[in-house]
């Protein structure tokens, strides 16, 4: 009997052991959230989560430094991170040499959304209400689009265990929200919660009403020390080695992700002046192409420029078969209206639209804009695509004027005109008819051919063959076509 227990307790430790050994083997993924926060850095940012999850990673630090971005992308990547359930997300605002040592705007609603945050001297976090570009300059969005990310922070406060005041704080300047010590507890409290909380407290509470932590009228942003201090950060430490260490995971294999060449170019492609340059060329190349005989260079420019431009905003996810159908049928209008249909009239307007269409759904994962923030996006792409179509027609034209004028295009192309007083001419049927048996003398030698004056004209002329000077009479003995043949009288 006793062996038997003790059998059974061996193997019980071993595998707790062996339990163990294997949680504390699962890696540590740290992933940079910096710069700008857009559409590519999604990408990018679910990519490596997808790594991190099939690598079976305990945690994933989210090294954050930025001033912020677009609401949508902050909002997709918001999400993204509150899906892990099986891994632990940590947000660490920390300082780099070519940073700023800050998570506002956006930044501050990504870090919201993970489950514990870490900060280190210096740095702030907050500012997060939504701001769109105006012409008077950047302006707070509107109350519509300025609830709907209050309330997205509010509850990711509250689902990570954050002061909620706090969260809503740093996007609503209207509140304001003051420290509030409860029974001994800190907290942070908007003023009507305080107010509530006045009126429901019992004869045994002690209530303390404490300095004003954000008036009205204000963003709240907050620092390291702050933020700790209300217990929305974990913790103030200065570098990684002090965060795994108070993570627990200062044992585990970390593994550093980073942009690739690939994320790189595909950021560049997107952009809104790479964007730009791709659909003037791209445009322009193509009204080249389909008014010109054949398919040549202009035609490969037109379709390299759009596969980058597609290929590229597919792999951000804002293209999809509705997109293409429309560019498609968009240039088959147009080369429709062009060689078949006379003039120019639906058609052509409707292909061009249906161009314009496409391009401009390719850049935002939205057909119609809901909110302020998918307004402004709106906006600066239909200002982007038909910028840059109406420059693309201004292009055209000037290629159109000023290139035969280059001695370039003259090796090329016929740049001259055949006129009667050169001696060309084209001669009707009839016309024709009467030069058989008309004499004249040969302007220039024949040798067979060359000019001779018949009549008031001067006409291209050939001999049967034979050369024959200038200043000889000759006559006319045919005409095949515009074959004018002579002999010498």
């Amino acid at each position: 009997m006793k062996t038997r227990l003790i059998a059974v307790f061996l193997v019980t430790f071993g595998i707790f052991v062996s339990i163990s050994a294997h949680a504390d083997s699962r890696p540590v993924y740290v992933i940079p959230i910096r710069g700008e926060i857009n559409p590519s850095l999604t990408v990018f940012l679910r990519r490596s989560i997808e790594t991190a999850r099939k690598e079976g990673a305990s945690h994933i630090v989210f090294d954050i430094d930025t001033f912020g971005g677009r609401v949508d992308s902050a909002l997709q990547i918001a999400n993204l991170i509150g899906s892990l359930d099986d891994i632990t997300t940590i947000a660490y605002v920390m300082i780099h040499p070519d940073g700023t040592g800050v998570s506002w705007s956006a930044g501050a609603l990504i870090s919201f959304a993970s489950d514990a945050i870490y900060m280190a001297p210096g740095t702030s976090m907050g500012a997060a209400a939504p701001v769109l570009q105006s012409p008077e300059g950047m302006t707070l969005a509107d109350e519509k689009t300025v609830s709907a990310v209050r309330t997205q922070m509010a509850a990711l406060a509250e689902k990570n265990g954050y002061e909620r005041a706090i969260a809503l704080a740093m996007v609503d300047q209207d509140l304001e929200i003051l420290e509030v010590t409860t029974n001994g507890r800190v907290r942070v409290l908007t003023r009507a919660e305080f107010e509530t909380l006045l009126r429901r407290a019992g004869d045994g509470d002690v209530i303390d009403e404490g300095p004003v932590v954000s008036e009205s009228g204000k963003l709240l942003t907050l620092t390291a020390g702050e933020m700790e201090r209300y217990a929305v950060s974990s913790g103030t430490v200065s570098t990684r080695r002090e965060l795994f260490e108070a993570l627990g995971v200062s044992d585990a294999r970390i593994v550093d992700l980073q942009p690739t060449t690939a994320d790189e170019i595909v950021a560049a492609l997107t952009g809104a002046g790479f964007t730009s340059l791709l659909i003037l060329a791209g445009i322009l190349a193509l009204f080249m192409e389909i008014t010109s005989p054949g398919f040549g260079v202009p035609g490969t420019v037109a379709i390299l420029c759009f596969a980058i431009i597609f290929s590229s905003n597919f792999l951000l996810g804002t293209v999809g078969s509705v997109e293409l159908l429309l560019f498609v049928v968009g240039v088959v209008l147009l080369v429709l209206e062009i060689f078949i249909i006379p003039g120019f009239g639906v058609a052509g307007i409707s292909g061009i639209a249906m161009i314009a269409i496409s391009l401009i759904l390719s850049m935002q994962d939205f057909v119609l804009p809901t909110f302020q923030w998918e307004w402004d996006q709106f906006h600066r792409n239909v200002l982007l695509v038909i910028g840059n179509i109406v420059g693309a027609f201004l292009a055209f034209g000037a290629v159109a004027y000023f290139m035969p004028k280059f001695q370039f295009f003259n090796r090329i192309a016929l740049a001259t005109a055949q006129s009667s007083a050169d001696g060309y001419s084209v001669q009707s049927e009839t016309e024709s008819e009467t030069l058989v048996g008309r004499t004249g003398v040969a302007v220039t030698t024949l040798r067979p051919s060359g000019k001779a004056e018949i009549g008031d004209d001067i006409l291209q002329v050939e001999s049967e063959g034979e050369f024959i000077d200038a200043n000889t009479s000759i006559k006319v003995i045919a005409v095949n076509g515009n074959r004018v043949i002579v002999r010498r009288v």
